[in-house]
């Protein structure tokens, strides 16, 4: 992909990489997660070391867990095998997400020689979950989910329907080519997962959690089973640069619970908040712990937890 003015303006503003060794993943991470069904299962996550990925989005901070040239080929099964010394034989039913900071279906970060050795290693988990552009997405979803035992669920960024702020992200997507993606999952039988932003740039602070729920909305009418609801992550390059010029506010844990919350009461599928890095959530101090805990109740329980009562924040509102 030949990149453009804007892509390069972005990564000129972009700090070194940290090293990674290409034969061993980033992090291995084992809990529980709801999965389309709303059952709470084991999920093993693997964020995997690969090359990075070709599209610029000016919200992205994964570019600094990727490697500067294509994922050498074995490297990802070898991944997978260090990943199982680890952490043991999986649990019967285990999902299992193969996370890479890019696109599964790109040659260049999941080399296709290595798709049956992958597909073999995977052969104990019921779901198996990637992750990718929906412009990558097409017959080669279709060919890897044949190789697997295991339901192939593919998560997609959507990342938001509102009509400024989403040209204005650099991921060179519309919502067409979204719907495209989704339509040709579906009719394969391929799940769905979709990613979706709380506090996207250009998107004015006081409509940010209405437009994440939406954003969820979209995605869930599209056949999505499964929405990640995904915190904007500031203090970075493009990011400092978009919150310094005043189209870009960090979003509080409260903004993210609000629209976690208002996505649950569309009782369409499951929604889950991402907490990676939640201490990092601006927000009050006196509820901000309160309400990451409750999140994560929400997360597993799918609903019915009672509200978190500030009275700062009471104030305020």
């Amino acid at each position: 992909m030949t990149r453009s003015a804007e892509d390069q303006r972005i990564r000129q503003l972009r700090p070194a990489k940290r090293s990674l060794d290409a034969w061993r993943p980033i992090g291995v991470q084992m809990e529980e997660e709801r999965n389309a069904e709303g059952e709470l299962v084991p999920c093993l996550t693997l964020f995997l070391t690969g090359r990075e990925c070709p599209f610029t989005c000016v919200f992205c901070d994964l570019w600094q867990y990727t490697l500067d040239g294509p994922t050498p080929p074995g490297a990802i099964p070898a991944q997978i095998s260090w990943a199982f010394e680890e952490v043991g034989k999986p649990p019967a039913g285990a999902t299992i997400k193969l996370y890479n900071a890019s696109n599964f279906f790109d040659d260049k970060a999941v080399p296709r020689a290595d798709w049956s050795a992958i597909a073999e290693l995977l052969d104990p988990f019921s779901r198996v979950v990637v992750e990718s552009h929906p412009k990558l997405v097409g017959d080669s979803c279709v060919e890897f989910a044949k190789q697997l035992d295991g339901r192939l669920e593919v998560a997609m960024g959507l990342e938001t329907v509102h009509p400024v702020a989403l040209p204005r992200l650099n991921k060179k997507l519309t919502l067409s080519s979204f719907d495209r993606a989704a339509a040709l999952l579906h009719s394969v039988g391929v799940g769905i997962r979709s990613f979706v932003l709380v506090g996207a740039p250009y998107i004015p602070a006081a409509e940010a959690v209405d437009w994440a729920i939406r954003s969820a909305d979209y995605a869930q009418e599209r056949g999505s089973k499964v929405v990640s609801l995904i915190p904007v992550r500031s203090g970075y390059g493009e990011m400092q640069r978009l919150a310094d010029l005043g189209v870009f506010s960090p979003p509080t844990a409260k903004q993210l619970e609000e629209a976690l919350d208002g996505a649950l009461r569309l009782n369409s599928g499951v929604v889950l908040a991402d907490l990676w890095d939640a201490e990092r959530l601006a927000g009050c101090a006196e509820c901000r712990m309160a309400r990451i805990e409750r999140m994560d109740r929400l997360n597993r329980g799918g609903g019915g937890q009672p509200p978190v009562t500030c009275q700062v924040c009471d104030e305020v509102d």
